[in-house]
């Protein structure tokens, strides 16, 4: 329990330190209140960070939940893809579609190049039950993700490094900006 604490208060100092450490297109920093205006690679990447920090954020209230097979509220407990469904509607107002196979072909998700251009709040897709889609959770920062692992399990964080997960990793995909209610 000890280190499930430590994991959270570190993952949440890193979702908060990142935006604390905004800095203009010209790498000045920007005063408290101030917002930069907007360069093609901001407005193309995705979520802002203030955006994947409240998705991290919402997910880790639900940590410890149970998982339950078809699960998707906070009452009966979750799957892998009910609970990237009910966050991100929570957190953003995102409708995602039901299954990890449906929202990875989402067409309001856009695919990230690589595991280093993760940023907390995007999907992460693993193939676990030998089909490319099979599972969903979200990424934190860090190398490590939330989710609803499996019957007998409960929602928390793990490592994207770990073998398990490693060899299972299929792609990951972004809210578009466009599509997040404001």
């Amino acid at each position: 329990m000890v280190r499930r604490t430590v994991d959270v208060v570190a993952i949440w100092a890193v979702v908060v330190l990142c935006g604390c450490a905004t800095q203009a297109p010209n790498g000045s920093p920007i005063g408290i209140g101030e917002t930069p205006a907007p360069t093609a690679a901001a407005s193309s990447n995705g979520p802002d960070a203030v955006a994947g920090g409240e998705v991290v954020i919402a997910a880790m209230t639900f940590l410890d939940r149970p998982y339950q097979f078809g699960g998707q509220s906070a009452e009966a407990g979750f799957d892998c893809s009910g609970f990237t469904r009910y966050v991100f509607g929570q957190a953003l107002g995102v409708e995602l579609p039901r299954s990890a196979e449906e929202q990875a072909q989402a067409p309001m998700l856009r695919s990230v190049s690589s595991r280093r251009a993760l940023q907390p709040g995007d999907l992460v897709f693993f193939n676990t039950l030998q089909r490319t889609f099979s599972h969903v959770g979200i990424y934190v920062g860090d190398g490590r993700f939330i989710h609803a692992p499996r019957t007998g399990a409960q929602v928390r964080i793990e490592s994207i490094h770990a073998t398990y997960w490693s060899r299972r990793y299929t792609g990951a995909r972004r809210v578009a900006a466009s599509d997040v209610t404001p």
